[in-house]
């Protein structure tokens, strides 16, 4: 069983707890994007797509644009190989491209229900998402809420490392893993 890691906008660096969870956990795979610092939806969702295709019953585990990605998925055929999703500080188009003007095509937010159980971790201080925004999306996408607190961003720069209850959460999704990749074969 598979678990994809999805970061965002510059991928995640050296530090970052996605590195740590693709160190610590052998079935864990890295979708790298060619562009990390010019961000593309259908350039970024074609790269996902391939990798679903080949790991049918993946988890995603997804940080900022990363979560925002797997909410494109609502909707594509590709969407059925997941068996659910971690998306830790989902960012707010708005306020992302706003802070990096111009490096970002990925249209609008998704407002649709996502077809894959979800766990939605939130920051009530994430400089790209409101908490309110952040409770919004969470209903409009179906997702568990997973309130943390004052987190920042939930990256190195908010002291974020290894993060070990991130791996508790993904192991949510662990028998839906068997039923997504029997689904498919």
């Amino acid at each position: 069983m598979t678990t994809l890691i999805l970061p965002g906008l510059n991928g995640s660096g050296e530090d970052h707890w996605q590195r740590h969870w693709l160190a610590d956990h052998g079935d864990a795979i890295l979708v790298a994007q060619e562009h990390w610092d010019k961000p593309v939806l259908e350039d970024w969702l074609h790269t996902l797509e391939s990798e679903l295709v080949a790991h049918p019953g993946a988890v995603l585990v997804a940080h900022s644009l990363g979560c925002i990605l797997a909410a494109k998925l609502a909707g594509r055929p590709a969407a059925e190989h997941v068996a659910g999703a971690v998306l830790v500080a989902p960012c707010d188009i708005d306020v992302t491209n706003a802070k990096h003007p111009g490096l970002i095509d990925f249209g609008a937010m998704p407002r649709r229900r996502l077809p894959f159980p979800t766990i939605f971790v939130a920051s009530r201080n994430d400089t790209y998402m409101d908490f309110d925004i952040a409770q919004e999306y969470a209903g409009i996408w179906g997702s568990g809420l997973v309130d943390i607190g004052d987190a920042g961003h939930i990256n190195v720069a908010s002291g974020f490392g290894r993060w070990e209850d991130g791996y508790a959460l993904a192991s949510c999704f662990k028998f839906a893993r068997v039923e997504v990749a029997s689904r498919a074969a």
